[in-house]
């Protein structure tokens, strides 16, 4: 991280590719594309006919010339023409003229931890084809401790939860690098796909993937005033009518242990490598919990259990890489000056 910081700040651009929603950072404007990564295109013609919000709520209500496709799965750009498309659009044409009017525009992208050279080169490509001159690669979870304001820098430790929508990234940090981490493959979609099962098998009822979010924050919440039932719509298995059913929140709650299970592996697996003395910095400061899942029901307690150590989520946990990507870009990051002892 001390090494490129220095490069960071001649980036204009910080870019999240996320296979939920991506993000982009400009420098001196601060974030300007918020959208979710997906895109409508009518495969008749190949024209692209809807990016970002409105092309999410086509999913699952489109003819047959019309797909509705995601070209970004784990962070990894799985298809670099369409991703290139969907930023162009979602950039806007006046950013874009302004960033070629820059020969020595310069960018700088998160990518998950571990990322092959193939997808490295993928997330290159993807940004060159919108006018980059030279793209920096940033790890994830690096850019989110740095946007959950973590002292990444200090010779501490610092233990940040990334809850993607395909993955779940666990690291600890300390003087501006990874220690230890590890990358789970449980994400928020997986969780989606455990409540959408418990509905077909318990209530043969076959439910939106995106009538899933609301069911969640009824989840959440874990005081008095919380149902114990909430009523879900959605199609019958049998009849293919619709139906409403009274679903029981503490069973839909079992249901979601499995996937998250996973996720407690994962951070047991990272303790494990550490060093002792990381370890106790860890059980003072405790763990940080970012991503756009990082609001999954039952996480934070679940971990807090598991581990024993206090549980935080970030402020915004949605954004906390591109902006901790953006604070690098901007300046505001300081790093740790170690100069060699003289012999």
């Amino acid at each position: 991280m001390t090494i490129s910081l220095a490069q960071l700040r001649r980036c204009s651009a910080a870019v999240d590719l996320g296979a939920a929603r991506t993000r982009v950072y400009v420098k001196n404007q601060g974030l300007v594309v918020d959208e979710p990564s997906v895109a409508a295109i009518n495969t008749r013609t190949g024209a692209l006919l809807a990016v970002g919000e409105q092309a999410e709520l086509m999913d699952g209500r489109t003819p047959d010339h019309i797909r509705v496709v995601r070209p970004i799965a784990g962070g990894t750009v799985v298809d670099i023409d369409m991703a290139q498309r969907l930023l162009r659009t979602l950039v806007g044409n006046g950013l874009r003229k302004t960033w070629r009017r820059r020969p020595t525009m310069r960018a700088a992208v998160c990518l998950p931890y571990g990322s092959e050279p193939l997808a490295q080169r993928a997330a290159v490509e993807t940004l060159t084809g919108l006018g980059a001159r030279r793209v920096e690669l940033v790890d994830t979870l690096v850019a989110a401790a740095v946007g959950s304001g973590l002292p990444v820098e200090q010779p501490e430790a610092t233990m940040i939860v990334m809850c993607g929508a395909g993955t779940t990234q666990v690291a600890v940090l300390s003087l501006g690098s990874i220690v230890a981490a590890e990358s789970v493959p449980v994400g928020g979609n997986a969780i989606d796909h455990a409540v959408i099962q418990h509905l077909r098998q318990h209530h043969e009822l076959m439910l939106a993937s995106q009538a899933v979010r609301p069911l969640h924050l009824i989840l959440s919440g874990g005081d008095d005033l919380t149902p114990g039932s909430t009523e879900v719509h959605g199609r019958d298995v049998v009849s293919g009518m619709a139906r409403s059913v009274h679903v029981d929140t503490e069973r839909v709650r079992d249901a979601i242990i499995t996937p998250l299970t996973a996720i407690l592996d994962g951070i047991g697996a990272v303790l494990r490598r550490c060093p002792p003395d990381l370890v106790a910095d860890l059980g003072e400061r405790g763990i940080m919990l970012a991503g756009g899942s990082a609001l999954i029901p039952g996480l934070e307690p679940m971990i807090h259990q598991a581990t024993s150590m206090p549980v935080h989520t970030a402020d915004r946990p949605d954004t906390c890489a591109v902006m901790g990507l953006g604070a690098m870009i901007e300046g505001k990051v300081q790093p740790l000056h170690l100069d060699p002892m003289a012999p």
